[in-house]
């Protein structure tokens, strides 16, 4: 798979996140939370009013400090996919 091609791949799997309406599971959240962040480079602390929330994503980036950008794209696709497998 091209750069190319895993950028269209990931810019889709984003939509398709975006696009649903119903809540997430929290823990799959904090997992498409901390993959969309390492993925886009996204480094700013996490924004919350609540601190609790705060830690939580704190401790998500944490998780996954050690991947390469491309590899959190690769993730958060399978992540999306394997979620939206038997809801579509």
């Amino acid at each position: 798979m091209t750069n190319g091609d895993l950028d269209k791949e990931f810019e889709e799997a984003v939509a398709r996140v975006n696009a649903h309406k119903e809540p997430f599971p929290a823990d799959t959240l904090l997992k498409l939370y901390a993959y969309y962040k390492k993925a886009t480079n996204d480094y700013g602390r996490p924004r919350s009013r609540e601190a609790l929330i705060n830690a939580f994503k704190t401790n998500a980036l944490f998780q996954v400090k050690n991947l390469t950008e491309e590899e959190a794209k690769r993730r958060y696709i399978d992540l999306v996919d394997k979620y939206f497998l038997y809801r579509e």
